[in-house]
């Protein structure tokens, strides 16, 4: 597959892809309809020495590369081969809002270094309804979205940063951290991006959240991310059921 062949794409929105070949096409047609007419490259980076997911795409305009499995590392592949003035980067268990390139650029250009969206997982269960609506106030409060959020920022800041630590676990707790420290504003749009419900189901709404928090403060309190990923393994993809993808926080 080759790139977008825009002269100067605005966005470049970076995939980290694992295992999701039945769902890939989904997540391309949403950034799409979420980015119509807005100028943007897609980069999709499979952890999979083999590229199955990227064999899977069947739509044009896509950059597709592999890297060694881990979010920031694949997510730091993509970003050194985009083009755009802006690098988003979207798990691929996520679906962006309409209207989410311009609201992003917006946040970019008025009132922050690094935007994020406000969280929504797809379910109909009350308590992850009130999870991610407390995932967002958090991130509102203390200025911390995590990575399912979506997270933006100019590529000139991302590559002066030396983008995201290459660890198991925390690389976009990690990515605004640092921002913060060296004087980087956060900005998290009331704009919802939604997000599976995979993880909170296999594991249990209170349990998974429990042990998010817990990573967050080991995370905080100098554990080691590889120590701490032992206890966040990747789970088993299920069967696709319609264009949802699967996977999750």
């Amino acid at each position: 597959m080759s790139p977008r062949h825009h002269p100067s794409p605005l966005f470049s929105v970076i995939v980290p892809v694992l295992g999701e070949a039945r769902r890939i096409n989904g997540v391309i047609d949403n950034i799409h309809a979420a980015g119509y007419g807005t100028p943007l490259e897609i980069i999709v980076v499979d952890g999979d020495p083999a590229g199955g997911t990227i064999r899977a795409i069947d739509r044009e305009g896509v950059t597709g590369l592999t890297a060694p499995p881990g979010r920031g590392s694949q997510q730091n592949a993509g970003a050194a081969v985009a083009r755009g003035e802006y690098l988003l980067f979207l798990h691929a268990d996520t679906r962006l809002p309409a209207g989410a390139f311009a609201e992003a650029a917006r946040l970019l250009d008025t009132r922050a270094e690094l935007a994020a969206f406000s969280l929504a997982i797809r379910s109909e269960k009350w308590l992850l309804r009130a999870i991610a609506a407390a995932a967002t106030w958090r991130s509102r409060l203390f200025s911390l979205p995590y990575g399912d959020q979506t997270l933006c920022l100019r590529r000139e800041l991302f590559a002066a940063m030396g983008g995201f630590c290459d660890i198991p676990v925390m690389e976009d707790v990690e990515l605004v951290r640092c921002l913060r420290r060296a004087g980087g504003r956060v900005a998290v749009s009331p704009l919802r991006v939604t997000t599976s419900a995979r993880r909170w189901l296999a594991e249990g709404p209170l349990l998974a959240t429990v042990r998010n928090l817990a990573l967050l403060t080991g995370y905080t309190l100098g554990l080691a991310p590889a120590r701490l990923a032992r206890f966040y393994p990747p789970r088993p993809i299920p069967p696709a059921h319609g264009p949802g993808p699967a996977g999750g926080r």
